[in-house]
Parts: structure tokens; C-alpha cells; sequence
């Protein structure tokens, strides 16, 4: 039955009083019917009324949650059965759209995601993070059933691999084929609403990733929607010239056209206002902003920009809290700058500034070869004056994978649990989790999983029963970053300062923290060597107390039995200081010093 329009429901289904009101922008349409099992699939039972710019809207008592349905394009002798481009759920990829309504019953509306400048980030992968079952993918329920593990471990925020609707149940994540439905082998939307709000419940903030890169390119009912296209490409959502090449397609979306970035801002705001994500993770997006992804003399997308600023300036309007990432691996600070000085206004990004030295650095097989310029470089790079503008890592899906491998892997392959793989995989995520800005470890990283990354193969648990101690470790550094263990915020501030420098002994030393903060100090070695009463400069007034040794044996057998203590001080000049600071230090060892109190 047939009923008036909601003139203000919006795109999609939207089902609001008992009745459902469909929108879908078809501007080459003729005709537009929506045919379901609300009306036993008749193909023109239920007509659509054309709207202003191409909109074609309806009303129906008959359609209600739960209800399969699609529409029916006719243009010219086409008649075409599509899929709803805003459906919440799908049966399948390729299956039909079903009406939801996204009514959760939420309990966390007192969360609230951490300062930016104390979130640990942990990526993971829904469909390879807990799987258990081989004959299926891992689930939201999965991903539930570790947060207490997450939250004792000290993580304060999850960054999921895509999970909107994809081709198939085994992939990544970045083939999106219908944007606005969450894939139904995780659990779909109801699965997914109860992992943000279980992680929320664990005092752990979700972001998502998101991918407006690029569509598809398989399942992708976006394609030629309305039987329109020119130079056989893909119609109204998508560039029809050069435009729509990406490496991952012929399917870049049509930035230039005011509907499409309405589109993509509807689905950022979803993640945000219907799924309560306290972030986004944007792919990608130097190929929004460049046809060929920044590369050389790249011609620029100014509509691409316009998108991405768009999003960024409404999103920080309403929901100032709310973090977005760019993954542009472009070392631009354009990306980061702020919206009113002419930047696209992304709250933090990837920085490729940090992980390709810091892993060339580490999997270097030669200790002479080590060259710790590059490493104080990583340390000191910052965008936007801010050194909470990147994301600091030395694993990722992308670092993992595409003939890359884990650190420890490619340290020693095939020997990745090797003492020597272990210790300098140990000193890159000390490194990370004490370098400025917002840290970040990929899935498995703190029990030394050494396994590339594949979306067939699960997650191995078994190594953390073997490694459970690195783990430890990793908790505890961590919770020195997020200040749940006391009197190291340092880490949380603005300041770094390099106290020591050593090419022959590859030993370097930073500080972390200016006057009025809780100061921290980092003293990395970067070679196969122990050190005894070793020397670097320090100021007079502080004693300096040890809080985690990284090379302890209690967090490892594999470790180092060399007695580590506080610092000694003894008055001769070191480092162009009055007074030195004695220790000890196991090779490719880790020592983190905090203030224990002042001489006056």
C-alpha cells in the first residue's frame, strides 16, 4: 500500500511510524519501481515519483523491517534491478538489500575515546584476528570475546580493517561493494553495533577504515546504476574518462559531482552517528587527492580535496572529538594542516617518515651498517607543528603483506622467534611506543606473530601462550604511554630531545617531556654488544629511576641475564653535560628511565 511521502526521510529506505519512504538517485531513469517480498516481487506494482536533480521517492505501509527488496530501473529498453545504495544490510554481496532501521540499544553514552595524545592504536583484522573455526571467518563476536585481553593488554582504541559489505567473505576489506552495509559473514549490523558497544564497555574507542578511494571493483551494483555511461565506464557514481583508473580499479568515484560527495560525507557520518565510531581511518587518499596517487608530475583532484575538507570540517564541528586518519604515505603536511590555513584538516596520518627507516633500520643485518641518523630523523619529523599529527607504527596490514613480512620474519627468516629476531623486534616497538605521536601496532605484534598477512589464515594465538611475556612487556610500556602506570606523561607532550647520539656504539638516548611535565628517558642500543657502565650526559638535578628494562629475562628466557639498575651519577662532563649517567645495557637492549625526585 501506497502512502505519502516523507518528504525529509533522506536517501535509502527509511523506515519511520510504520512506514517505509524509498529515495535513490537515478537522474537517466525513465521509470524507478521498488519490488520486494513486501509485494511478492512485483516488478511494477510500486512506482517511484521523479523528484528535482534525478531523485525518485516512494512510500510504502507494506515494507518493513526485514524486508528484501530492490529497485527496478527502466531507461530506454534497460530495465535494471539494483540494489539499494544506501542499504544498511545485504543478504549477500550480490544478493538483494534489506530494509533496516539501525534502532540499537545502546549503554555508552559516557564513553568518550581518550586524548588523542594518549591512544595506543591496535589494527586488526575482523576476519583473521580470532578465528577459530577454519570452515568460517572470524566475527564481531570474535573481536568481543578478545577485548578483555585488549584492555588488560593497556590498548585504548581498535582500528578495523574495512567491514563494509565486500565480494565474497574472505578479503580485506578494501573491494567495498556496498558502502553502507556491513558485511554479513562478520555479523552484519547488529554484530557490529555490539562490538563498538562492548568496546566501549571495555574503555576502548572503535575507528573504522574507510574506502573513497576507489569502489568495487566486483559486486558493485553502483556501476552504471541508472544505465547511463559514457566511454564504457561506470556511469554516475564514478569518474567517465581517465579520471577512474586507480590501481584497484576503473571505479574512483566522481568527486566533481555534488550527489557522490553527498554520498561518500552520508557514509562518514554513519560510522560516526548510526555506529557510534569514535573514529575514521581513510584509505588511501592520496589517490582522492591525485589521479595517479602523488606520483611525479601527478595531475591534482581539487574536488577530492574539496570532499575530504568537507567531511573533516563537519566532522569536527559536531563531533570535535572525533579522530580522523589519512593514510596518504606521502610525507605531505597538507593533509594534516589545518581547514582555516588551507589544509585538508585531517586530525593525524600514517607517517611514512617513520616506518620505512625505522624498519630498514632494524631488519639490517649489519650493526656497522645501522645508521641511527635515520632513526633520530624518524624520531624528530613532525606535520602541522603538531607531533600528535602522525600515526607511528612498524607494522601494518600494508607492511605485512604485498611481499613484505613481519618484522621479526624479515630480521631472521624463517627463524622469526630466533633471540636475535625477538630483541630487535623488542627495540622497533619500544621505539614506537615512546617516539612522539599516536602509536600503533598491528594485530598479533606483541606475541612476535611472524606469519605475513593473508585473509585466509588466522591470527595465531598459539605464539602468544609462547610469548606471553613479550606481551607483558608490551603491556607495561603501554600503560606508561596512556598513564594508566604513573609518572611518565612526558610521553604525552610536544617535547624530544636527543641526549645521545653514538655511531660507533649505536647507543642513542632521548627524553621525552619539557619542565613542567613527567620526563622520560629512552636509551635504545642498536647493536649486538652489552655494554657495561656505560656513559652518557645528564642534568644534575634528577635521579633518574629504571622502570622497564625491555631485555629482562623475566619477559623472555631468549633475554639478557646483564644486571640493569638506575642511573649512577657521577660528576664529569659527558655529552657536553657536567654530571654523567652510569648503566648498564644488554645488546639490541631497551631501558626506560623516569624521574624518581630532585636534588635541590
Amino acid at each position: 500500500m501506497q502512502t505519502t511521502i516523507e518528504k525529509s526521510a533522506g536517501m535509502g529506505a527509511v523506515l519511520l511510524d510504520g512506514v517505509t519512504t524509498f529515495r535513490v538517485w537515478a537522474p537517466n531513469a525513465d521509470k524507478v519501481y521498488v519490488t520486494g517480498d513486501f509485494n511478492n516481487w512485483q516488478e511494477t506494482d510500486f512506482a517511484l515519483e521523479a523528484e528535482e536533480n534525478g531523485y525518485w521517492a516512494g512510500a510504502s505501509a507494506d515494507a518493513q523491517e526485514g524486508n528484501e527488496y530492490k529497485y527496478i530501473i527502466h531507461n530506454g529498453e534497460q530495465k535494471l534491478f539494483r540494489n539499494d545504495p544506501y542499504a544498511f544490510e545485504m543478504t549477500n554481496s550480490n544478493g538483494n538489500s534489506i530494509i533496516r532501521s539501525l534502532d540499537f540499544d545502546w549503554d555508552d553514552e559516557n564513553f568518550e575515546i581518550a586524548d588523542w595524545n594518549k591512544l595506543v592504536i591496535y589494527e586488526l583484522h575482523v576476519g583473521t584476528f580470532n578465528r577459530k573455526d577454519p570452515d568460517r571467518v572470524g566475527t564481531f563476536e570474535d573481536v568481543i570475546e578478545k577485548l578483555p585481553y585488549l584492555q588488560e593488554l593497556g590498548i585504548n582504541c581498535i582500528e578495523l580493517l574495512p567491514v563494509a559489505e565486500f565480494a565474497g567473505g574472505i578479503s580485506w576489506g578494501y573491494n567495498p561493494a556496498q558502502p553502507f552495509a556491513v558485511e554479513t559473514d562478520y555479523g552484519g549490523p547488529d554484530g557490529f553495533a555490539k562490538l563498538v558497544n562492548e568496546a566501549h564497555q571495555h574503555g576502548i574507542a572503535v575507528i573504522m577504515d574507510v574506502v573513497y578511494n576507489h569502489f568495487g571493483p566486483s559486486d558493485v551494483d553502483l556501476w552504471q546504476f541508472d544505465g547511463w555511461s559514457a566511454n564504457e565506464k561506470g556511469g554516475i557514481y564514478f569518474y567517465n574518462d581517465h579520471r577512474s583508473t586507480t590501481p584497484w580499479g576503473d571505479t574512483r568515484p566522481d568527486y566533481d559531482r555534488p550527489e557522490v560527495r553527498q554520498y561518500l560525507r552520508d557514509n562518514a557520518l554513519m560510522w560516526i552517528e548510526k555506529y557510534h565510531c569514535d573514529g575514521l581511518r581513510m584509505d588511501a587518499t592520496s589517490y582522492i587527492r591525485y589521479e595517479g596517487g602523488g606520483l611525479g608530475a601527478d595531475t591534482a583532484i581539487d574536488e577530492g580535496n574539496q570532499m575530504m575538507r568537507d567531511i573533516n570540517q563537519e566532522l569536527q564541528a559536531k563531533y570535535p572529538k572525533v579522530l580522523t586518519i589519512a593514510e596518504d604515505l606521502k610525507g605531505d603536511e597538507f593533509v594534516t594542516n589545518g581547514i582555516a590555513y588551507g589544509g585538508i584538516g585531517y586530525g593525524t596520518q600514517w607517517d611514512m617518515h617513520f616506518v620505512h627507516p625505522a624498519r630498514e633500520v632494524l631488519q639490517n643485518t649489519s650493526d656497522d651498517g645501522r645508521d641511527l641518523q635515520k632513526i633520530v630523523d624518524a624520531l624528530e619529523y613532525t606535520y602541522s607543528g603538531n607531533v600528535f599529527k602522525r600515526v607511528v607504527y612498524t607494522e601494518s596490514h600494508d607492511e605485512v603483506a604485498n611481499g613484505k613480512a613481519r618484522v621479526p620474519e624479515e630480521i631472521q627468516p624463517g627463524d622469526a622467534e630466533s633471540e636475535f629476531a625477538k630483541r630487535r623486534a623488542i627495540l622497533g616497538m619500544v621505539l614506537t611506543l615512546t617516539a612522539p605521536g599516536i602509536p600503533m601496532l598491528f594485530q598479533g605484534q606483541e606475541f612476535i606473530e611472524d606469519e605475513y598477512f593473508q585473509d585466509t589464515e588466522a591470527l595465531d594465538w598459539d605464539k602468544h601462550d609462547r610469548h606471553q611475556g613479550i606481551a607483558q612487556l608490551l603491556g607495561d610500556i603501554i600503560r606508561l604511554r596512556t598513564g594508566a602506570l604513573e609518572g611518565a606523561n612526558g610521553l604525552n607532550g610536544q617535547h624530544l630531545q636527543i641526549i645521545h647520539f653514538n655511531t660507533e656504539t649505536k647507543v642513542l638516548a632521548y627524553k621525552r617531556g619539557g619542565a613542567e611535565e613527567e620526563q622520560v628517558l629512552v636509551i635504545l642500543n642498536f647493536r649486538n654488544q652489552d655494554y657495561t657502565d656505560y656513559g652518557i650526559g645528564i642534568d644534575t638535578h634528577k635521579n633518574w629511576k629504571l622502570r622497564i628494562n625491555a631485555d629482562w629475562k623475566g619477559y623472555d628466557e631468549a633475554l639478557s641475564d646483564l644486571e640493569v639498575r638506575d642511573l649512577v651519577k657521577e660528576e664529569r662532563e659527558t655529552d657536553g653535560k657536567p654530571f654523567t649517567g652510569v648503566f648498564n645495557i644488554p645488546s639490541y637492549g631497551a631501558l626506560i628511565y623516569t624521574v624518581s625526585g630532585t636534588e635541590g
